[in-house]
């Protein structure tokens, strides 16, 4: 079964494969001829929209991953913990929370305050920092069963995706995305849930800024307050 990697990035072809933290990850990582990366280079389109044209392409067998190019894979079993994880859920993540709150503005937290959620409704680990194996962000026990994703990195089978018709909406650019998606598929009746798979995220967010707090305002009229 392929695993089909789908990125976007601003950086021209050269520059991803040479200087990004996801392009260096998978030139580690060629040895394995089952990954299939399908990056979008100096791009100028919503995560959304690119990710939904990759589930639209993509071979009806194969594993969709979708990553941000800031993105250290430090797990060289990292094809395998995916095949693993999705015979137990319907989509993967490396960190959730196992409820989803009212009026809720990202996976961790609770209010626009970015009061973080009761560590007990967390799942999951994600390392941070600009090299590979940077700092471990410990959230909780995984595996677990969640309602919400961190978007850094989210896994699904292609036919599981397209025969519930779980897509992206491609109005939330990039901020939402991954509320959106979660809570489109949990409508549907996917499960969802954490699996242990080891990367380092260079950024910890854009929380806060003008575009974010319209994309909240959007993702709020769409599934109501």
């Amino acid at each position: 079964m392929k695993l089909e990697i789908i990125s976007a990035t601003r950086h021209s072809k050269e520059e991803f494969w040479k200087s990004s933290a996801l392009g260096i990850s998978l030139k580690r990582l060629a040895y394995d001829k089952r990954l299939n990366p399908l990056i979008s280079t100096e791009n100028r389109n919503g995560l959304s929209a690119v990710y939904n044209e990759r589930i639209t392409m993509a071979d009806e067998g194969s594993i969709l991953v979708f990553m941000h190019d800031d993105v250290w894979i430090d797990d060289y079993f990292f094809y395998q913990r995916i095949k693993d994880g999705l015979e137990h859920f319907d989509i993967i993540g490396v960190a959730g929370n196992r409820r989803r709150t009212g009026n809720q503005p990202a996976w961790a937290f609770k209010n626009t305050d970015l009061v973080w959620d009761d560590r007990a409704n967390l799942s999951g680990s994600v390392a941070h920092g600009k090299f590979p194996f940077g700092r471990i962000s410990f959230y909780g026990s995984t595996p677990a069963s969640c309602e919400l994703l961190d978007g850094c990195f989210l896994a699904a089978k292609k036919s599981v995706l397209t025969s519930s018709g779980c897509f992206f909406d491609n109005r939330f650019e990039f901020h939402f995305y991954d509320m959106d998606f979660c809570r489109t598929a949990r409508s549907k009746s996917l499960k969802l849930g954490t699996w242990a798979i080891c990367l380092t995220h260079q950024s910890g967010g854009h929380f806060g800024t003008d575009k974010w707090k319209n994309d909240y305002r959007n993702y709020l009229e769409k599934w109501g307050k």
